[in-house]
């Protein structure tokens, strides 16, 4: 009988993710290595993880998410003005680039400079696949039984 993957199992997938028009945004080949999942542990994309139950080794399945499934739409709130001062004083600002830092209350946030002027810096917040619509082609690699442990 042929395993298939449910709730519990430890999976190991490839996946490419894609927009409608083809271009490809991440692919898990170009890392080197599949990517270990937890099914229902509820640490992917809803959509994602629903799709791997219930396949099999070798396995292929393609999957399309709307931007509401996937990451949210664009928050406009999530796109603000900083002050320059609050980089430091050498920072070269590029737009497009993204950027690190601390939040307020000090948590590690991640946003993208939109654009750049001599007072202040506007920066946004959201996912980068926020407001996109996506595709994920799902390879199962590996199915271990759920008492297997994670190395």
């Amino acid at each position: 009988m042929t395993l298939q993957a449910t709730q519990g199992h430890r999976v190991v997938v490839h996946y490419k993710g894609t927009f409608p028009n083809g271009e490809v945004f991440d692919n898990s080949r170009e890392h080197g290595t599949g990517m270990k999942i937890l099914l229902g542990e509820n640490t992917l994309l809803k959509g994602f993880d629903e799709a791997m139950v219930g396949m099999t080794e070798g396995e292929v399945k393609t999957i399309s998410l709307t931007c509401d499934e996937a990451y949210g739409d664009i928050n406009p709130h999530a796109i603000i003005s900083v002050p320059r001062e609050a980089f430091p004083k050498d920072f070269e600002f590029k737009v497009g680039n993204l950027v690190s830092g601390a939040g307020p209350e000090g948590h590690p946030v991640r946003a993208k400079i939109l654009e750049v002027n001599d007072e202040e810096i506007k920066l946004d917040h959201n996912h980068p696949l926020a407001g996109k619509d996506i595709q994920f082609e799902i390879e199962m690699v590996e199915i271990q039984s759920p008492t297997a442990s994670s190395e």
